[in-house]
């Protein structure tokens, strides 16, 4: 059931994209089922440490809770456990901040266990530094005999926190499992020679649209399409397929979570794991929604984040998405421009990824006897076969071939 709720935020000293993150904001609220039906401004030189908004301004988002019988409140910021106690006492109205919002998306969108686990592990990281012990709670536990803390006993609070830190190690160590897998597998990709490409970008750009894309134009790829739906955060997890083209060459293709500003950090340190298909991947695919008039701050806070998870340095190549959205745009020397959702450039796509990540395959002609037969049919798969000749005891092929095919079946190399 939809929620109402009113969106609040403080812009300090005429913070630059301060209009464009309370948008974003109401978006956020809208993939988290809050209908944003008011919002809250307050321009100021600095933040009110009790109550976050100055005390006229508190007093005006009471007035509107109550007259719109509004559910929910929501701050563009982190906001302190003092300050959501003492928000919350003073408009009786629920108060979260941007920070619990994501997480909450998040959390209702966690498919796999690697990723639920992520979020909780995120979620309570979050809590801990926030728990707010009512004063009837805070009197001492009893110590003594029977008791696992001998001694004086402890507050509840600290209690809560130790139980929360203890889950906390307990969930991590979990992850560290479900890392060493991935780690196998990625291992074994690796080992395939197959060129590993990576689709990021901030959320909603269409990186999931064009996954099903690319799956679409090659049908000859078995694969199943990945979830896709104009929203913030419709991927949280990566979820990887092979994408086989008309020559016969061959890549992975790494649909990752997307992002977004003010990305809680805890999150970031928490989805690393996940993250590190970017930091292993021979080539990034950096998704950009042209049609949005933020787009230029988007660019920004994604390769802040790629720095951040420490990929930087590889490759990229930018796709400039839903150029059928925009009527006119300037093209960047760097850039490819494309429509996933009416299938736009992906040829001029695919040809610059194969320029990036093909560019060690080799020109050869190869004599394959008859008796070969498996040989013949895996340079039919696998290779991008130009010309043949069928002789008495054999056939002669004229192929493109990955170095590491040249160099296996060297043998079998004529002329």
């Amino acid at each position: 059931m939809e929620r109402k709720g009113i969106v609040v935020g403080i812009n300090i000293n005429n913070e630059n994209g301060f209009e464009e993150s309370m948008v974003e904001l109401k978006n956020l609220c809208m993939a988290c089922d809050i209908e944003a039906i008011g919002e809250l401004v307050q321009n100021s030189k600095q933040i009110n440490k009790a109550h976050y908004i100055g005390s006229g301004k508190l007093d005006e988002l009471k007035s509107l809770v109550n007259s719109e019988e509004v559910d929910i409140v929501i701050f563009n910021n982190e906001l302190s456990s003092s300050q959501l106690r003492n928000i919350e006492k003073a408009i009786e109205c629920e108060v979260i901040d941007r920070t619990a919002l994501i997480l909450s998306i998040f959390a209702e969108r966690a498919k796999t266990r690697e990723a639920k686990l992520q979020v909780e592990v995120a979620r309570l990281q979050y809590l801990l530094p926030r728990l707010i012990g009512a004063n009837e709670n805070l009197g001492r536990q009893s110590g003594g005999v029977g008791t696992k803390n001998k001694g004086a006993g402890e507050k509840k609070l600290e209690l809560d926190r130790r139980k929360i830190e203890a889950k906390i190690a307990a969930l991590n160590k979990e992850l560290e499992e479900l890392k060493h897998q991935r780690e196998t597998q990625r291992n074994l990709r690796r080992k395939s020679s197959v060129p590993q490409i990576a689709l990021v970008g901030y959320t909603n750009a269409g990186k999931s649209s064009i996954m099903n894309s690319m799956i679409d134009t090659f049908k000859d790829s078995e694969e199943k399409k990945v979830f896709e739906k104009d929203m913030l955060f419709a991927t949280l997890e990566t979820s990887i397929r092979s994408i086989k083209l008309d020559d016969n060459k061959k890549f992975l293709l790494s649909d990752t979570v997307g992002f977004v500003s003010n990305l809680p950090h805890n999150l970031i340190k928490a989805f690393r794991s996940t993250l590190e298909e970017v930091c292993e991947a021979d080539l990034l695919l950096h998704v950009v929604d042209i049609s949005n008039p933020d787009y230029k701050h988007h660019l920004k806070v994604t390769n802040e984040t790629l720095k951040e998870i420490g990929a930087e340095s590889v490759p990229m190549i930018y796709v400039y998405n839903k150029i059928d959205l925009v009527d006119d745009y300037l093209t960047e020397k760097n850039g490819v421009y494309i429509s996933a959702k009416k299938n736009l450039g992906i040829d001029k796509l695919v040809e610059t990824i194969s320029t990036k990540v093909f560019n060690n395959y080799i020109n050869c002609n190869m004599f394959i006897p008859y008796d070969k037969g498996n040989l013949l049919s895996y340079l039919n798969d696998n290779a991008r076969v130009i010309d043949r000749k069928y002789r008495n005891d054999g056939a002669e092929l004229s192929i493109e071939c990955s170095n590491i095919d040249y160099e296996k079946y060297r043998e079998y190399v004529i002329g």
